[in-house]
């Protein structure tokens, strides 16, 4: 390990090579924690709080290390271009002041964000501009580091494949070859070649986290989908359903931007609007601004809605569902609503989210309509492997932000924060038994302002029999 390090030093103490080297001097204390997460989250009892406890604490390690280790990048930067060489001390309390006043400052939306504090948003724009850059550097810092440990792991496997190969040359008595090939893993091209792609690597999660934060956040995607419902009454046949979910007004999702997203809504030619929770994000008094707003959507057959935990949990059930009702939008609070096209039905119900789960499955089974098509609008389907034998034919869903806001589901499905916390239904349809859920992106956000591969979503739907 120490001839290692001294070997990155002779190669170049001040290349940013020494990155993905510095990770290699503490690689076996990061394998180690590694495994011992893994082993604590397969040996932990079967419940779905202790998993998930557990993958965060493991975040919350690798976030702290991520932290140290570019902390120190950044004073090697400095003592690298600073003229006269300060001390790295003095460098060090400066960037721990730096560090420690945006964190600070920061702190009320980041408890928020991770215990659902609800408290007034604050929309004074050096606030936003010190919040957007704070969570640009977590989000970027942390896969960035993830990606150099990845780096360092693969350059060690080359120099043990080197090595390996060395060995099997000397051994057949062609040490002419050997020689050869360990001046080329050696040599200046090589190293030259190595700190290139460490700074790529190391550059690639911060230029993402950007462009999730200033771009794809608001870049919003109609998707189209026919959902095919044997028992569909013939009216019905190409009725059209708009979906919007997790509109999360705040800082980062203004009222101008839900205003174009009703825009875009009103624009589809829908029959209906289902509205699918969480109209809110942590402040309570914003109920008004985002109900005036919505109030704006138009269909023929009416917009209809279902709470989610954030209006639970911001003990605003009763008021916002009075401020919708005023504007002519109706929230299904274990509520059924008919729809009537040509002298047939389709029955539309509404759940809250959370409560008791017993009492909830009943009141679910008692508003469910036989001899036609039953949709259910909930903010997340915590009962959708019942969903079949209730006859709940299909759901329209949200809650997860397609796949917690970060996915490469693009890559393969089930490469997302989501999944990683264990939960089942993350984005698009699933079919089970019969029954269908559809999970919907969202077009708002919670938590860090970024989006990456799970651009906000404003969804069509076009029933058919067939």
């Amino acid at each position: 390990m120490a001839h290692s390090l001294g070997s990155s030093k002779i190669a170049g103490s001040g290349s940013f090579l020494l990155v993905y080297k510095r990770v290699a001097a503490h690689w076996r204390a990061i394998v180690l924690l590694l495994i011992l997460g893994f082993v604590a989250f397969i040996v932990a009892p079967f419940d779905e709080f202790v998993p998930f406890m557990l993958i965060l604490f493991a975040l919350l390690l690798l976030f702290i290390a991520s932290q140290i280790f570019w902390i120190g990048r950044i004073l090697d930067l400095g003592e690298r271009f600073i003229p006269g060489k300060p001390r790295r001390v003095l460098l060090a309390i400066i960037a721990g002041m730096v560090y420690l006043f945006v964190f600070a400052y920061n702190f009320p939306s980041i408890e928020s964000t991770n215990t659902h504090v609800f408290r007034a948003a604050d929309y004074r724009l050096h606030s936003v501009v010190l919040e957007a850059a704070y969570w640009w550097w977590f989000v970027g810092s942390l896969l960035a580091f993830l990606l150099v440990i990845a780096f360092g792991a693969a350059d060690r496997a080359a120099r043990a494949a080197g090595w390996v190969y060395r060995k099997v040359r000397t051994a057949i008595h062609e040490r002419s070859a050997t020689a050869d090939t360990e001046t080329a893993l050696l040599s200046p091209g090589r190293r030259r070649l190595l700190e290139q792609t460490a700074v790529l690597v190391s550059a690639t999660p911060f230029v993402a986290a950007g462009y999730g934060l200033l771009y794809e956040r608001q870049d919003v995607e109609i998707v189209r989908q026919r959902v095919r419902l044997a028992r569909l009454p013939k009216a019905f046949e190409g009725f059209r359903i708009a979906q919007l979910s997790d509109i999360h007004i705040g800082p980062f999702t203004t009222a101008d931007y839900i205003r174009h997203c009703v825009a875009i809504t009103n624009g589809l030619e829908q029959d209906l609007i289902a509205l699918t929770g969480d109209y809110i994000s942590w402040d309570r008094e914003a109920q008004g601004d985002v109900v005036g707003v919505l109030a704006g959507l138009r269909a023929p057959h009416g917009v209809f809605g279902c709470l989610g935990n954030h209006e639970a949990e911001g003990a605003i059930e009763e008021s916002i569902t009075r401020l919708f009702a005023a504007q002519g939008i109706h929230m299904l609070r274990q509520e059924r609503a008919p729809i009537r096209l040509g002298g047939e039905t389709l029955n539309l119900i509404g759940i809250d989210h959370g409560g008791d789960h017993d009492r909830r499955l009943q009141e679910l089974k008692a508003l469910v309509m036989p001899n036609t098509v039953n949709i259910l609008l909930t903010h997340y389907p915590h009962f959708f492997d019942h969903h079949s034998e209730l006859g709940i034919d299909l759901t329209l869903a949200g809650d997860i932000h397609g796949g917690g806001q970060m996915s490469l589901d693009f890559v393969h499905r089930g490469l997302n924060l989501g999944s990683l916390m264990g939960v089942p239904y993350i984005r698009g349809l699933y079919e089970k038994g019969g029954a269908q859920v559809y999970m919907n992106r969202g077009v708002g956000i919670t938590g860090f302002p970024i989006r990456l591969g799970a651009r906000p979503e404003i969804t069509v739907f076009e029933l058919s029999r067939t």
